[in-house]
């Protein structure tokens, strides 16, 4: 009986349970650490949440755990030896500790991205160069996450090494072998369907999306998933997929893919600067909270709001992305990030309509300014794409004592390089300028200890010196000869942490200012807009201001147009995409509507599907198939000019 393995079988399978034990102690703790994002009703919910999950633990576990198995099980004769126990259990502990990680990680990441970790972290960290940096303050911010991890993987440790495989040489070699490769055979098998979540062939690879499937608040599909599988799973994929759901005359009449804006010829023409600002919140700016309701509402933006007061300011908008380059590509060139992001797409290399084209084509000199070292967050690979002819990071600054030490030049001194450097141009010109200060790990320069505003949030801080750095730019900036007659756009790139219940909410997550200014009194910035609106409208919005004429290529609409235009914002959580058309909320997959919720449910707790009979929605969730079928057919076959 010995020949027949029974005792390494069953170890083997000890030391897998093991693992799906840890990993619902890491999505206990997941949760605890993000428990005001996600909010879970009761201690039975979360039972079923953490039952849903075990789907996904058991793509992860076999991921992870797909050599130690095998060498587990190989008939070699000396598995049982202490030497050859010893390797398995260096092997088991690498990977596995490893994958762990990666899960703790997300206690603290997922705050940041809103989302699980994907391979997309990848495509973000190439283009850094201090990564490093990044990862040991996050280590020492966050000790309470570390000493989680130390002591599990300690008691993970404990209980591997209670139960042992007893030394045993088999004799009878014929029915050894025979086992052994019947047992490999199961294995193999039932690796396949664990990881691909059943052994149905009609059925594809469990997915993201199916965590979607048992769930009563799409958020909580991040307490059904674990880090690991996400990671795995979304390595070399391509969502990227030409569909077909409705046909184009459809697409043209509700879509409307190209606008059209005319105005009497604007002379001289204006100039455009643009601030793209680092995790710049609606909810840290008392002027788009004056509606809110919020009790003790407390602003860290002084100057925006005073500047809000004499600007056209949009106070229920919200961003198309979750990173900074989401934040590049929607605000420049009207391209939302969906499940996997266009910037790290195979298409993002082609002719892409932007305002940077547009200006281009009107004769104007175009200038992105980043303060961090050139290339950091893909912004000038994806720059020279869009068709930028100047650019300025921290070579061009040329001063390293101005460096934060981490992401680059601190904000005031770099936002007055980009004042002096625009007055040596000639107008007409465009001019981006991305943040850095208000980054994380959330400090300010060391004479201005004690300046600003210190709230609940790690960010509020930074947040006040970097509305200081813009206040210090006005103040340059107003005594040169090209102020008055320029246009001025101030818009966050993507959320950040957290302070109120009210921005805890799931479409909240996105909820960002967008504020256009001038001093020239004849663009007649000034007012609020209520309806929703994106970053993805400030591009049309500015071919119309700047008289442009012609046709473009646009899913946003212009804010300061005379024409009725409908709101259809776009946006992930990387699960689903979400829509806001007329008065509900949508999820889609990418193949049907998975919830529909009233526009003013933006915690996403009452899903309304197959309860609602009304040709609006009806029609709403035709649209969001029809942006979708004609986002994916522009992408893929390149028709973005």
């Amino acid at each position: 009986m010995k020949e027949f393995r029974f005792q390494e079988i069953f170890v083997l399978i000890y030391r897998l349970f093991l693992a799906y034990i840890f990993y619902q102690i890491a999505r206990l703790l997941f949760w605890f650490f993000n428990k005001n994002l996600i909010p879970v009703d009761g201690i039975s919910e979360y039972l079923n949440l953490a039952y849903r999950g075990f789907a996904f633990d058991t793509t992860a576990i076999l991921y992870v755990n797909a050599l130690f198995i095998l060498l587990s099980i190989i008939p070699v004769i000396i598995n049982t030896k202490k030497i050859y126990q010893k390797i398995l259990f260096f092997i088991y502990f690498i990977t596995n500790g490893v994958a762990y990680a990666m899960n703790f990680g997300d206690f603290v990441y997922f705050r940041f991205s809103q989302a699980r970790l994907t391979s997309a972290a990848i495509n973000v960290a190439q283009h850094e160069s201090n990564i490093g940096k990044v990862f040991t303050v996050s280590v020492i911010e966050h000790p309470l996450v570390i000493v989680w991890f130390i002591a599990l993987m300690i008691l993970w440790i404990f209980l591997y090494k209670k139960v042992k495989v007893k030394i045993h040489k088999p004799i009878k070699l014929v029915p050894y072998f025979i086992f052994s490769v019947v047992t490999l055979c199961l294995t193999a098998l039932l690796v396949v369907g664990g990881i691909r979540g059943d052994f149905k062939h009609s059925t594809r690879p469990i997915n993201l999306v199916d965590a979607n499937r048992h769930i009563t608040k799409p958020v909580q599909a991040n307490v059904v998933l674990n880090s690991v599988f996400s990671f795995f799973r979304t390595i070399n994929t391509n969502n990227f997929e030409e569909v077909h759901f409705v046909d184009e005359k459809f697409i043209d009449e509700n879509i409307h893919p190209y606008k059209l804006y005319i105005r009497e010829e604007v002379k001289p023409k204006p100039n455009v600067v643009i601030f793209i600002l680092e995790s710049f919140s609606k909810e840290y700016s008392g002027a788009f909270n004056k509606e809110t309701n919020i009790k003790n509402f407390v602003s860290y933006t002084p100057f925006f709001d005073s500047l809000a007061a004499h600007s056209l300011i949009a106070t229920n908008a919200f961003a198309n992305g979750r990173q900074s380059i989401h934040g590049m590509s929607s605000v420049l060139a009207g391209i939302p990030s969906l499940k996997d992001a266009f910037t790290s797409s195979p298409f993002s290399n082609q002719n892409i309509q932007s305002i940077v084209s547009v200006s281009n084509d009107m004769g104007y000199d175009t200038s992105f300014f980043h303060g961090a070292p050139n290339g950091s967050m893909g912004f000038l690979g994806f720059g020279n794409i869009l068709g930028f002819k100047n650019y300025y990071g921290k070579t061009e600054y040329n001063n390293d004592a101005d460096f934060d030490g981490m992401w680059g030049i601190w904000d005031e001194p770099f936002f007055q390089y980009f004042a002096n450097t625009l007055n040596k141009k000639k107008s007409p010109f465009m001019a981006t300028l991305f943040s850095v200060s208000s980054h994380h790990p959330f400090k300010i320069p060391e004479k201005y200890q004690g300046k600003f505003k210190k709230g609940p949030l790690e960010i509020h801080e930074p947040i006040g010196y970097t509305d200081f750095a813009l206040k210090e730019f006005f103040e340059t900036a107003k005594k040169m000869p090209w102020f008055n007659n320029t246009i001025f756009v101030f818009v966050a790139d993507h959320t950040n942490q957290t302070a109120y219940p009210e921005y805890e909410k799931a479409i909240n997550r996105a909820a960002i200012p967008i504020m256009f200014y001038s001093a020239n009194p004849k663009y007649q910035l000034k007012g609020e807009i209520k309806e929703p609106a994106q970053q993805m409208d400030i591009y049309p919005t500015l071919a119309d201001l700047m008289g442009y004429n012609k046709k473009i290529r646009s899913w946003g609409r212009s804010l300061v147009s005379d024409k009725k235009e409908d709101y259809m914002i776009v946006n992930s959580d990387s699960i689903n995409e979400q829509f806001i058309i007329g008065n509900y909320i949508y999820l889609f997959n990418g193949k049907d509507i998975t919830g529909i919720y009233d526009i003013l449910d933006k915690s996403l707790e009452k899903n309304l599907i197959g309860k609602l009979n009304s040709s609006e929605v009806e029609k709403g969730m035709l649209k969001c198939k029809a942006w979708y079928q004609d986002y994916m057919n522009r992408v893929i076959n390149r028709m973005l000019n």
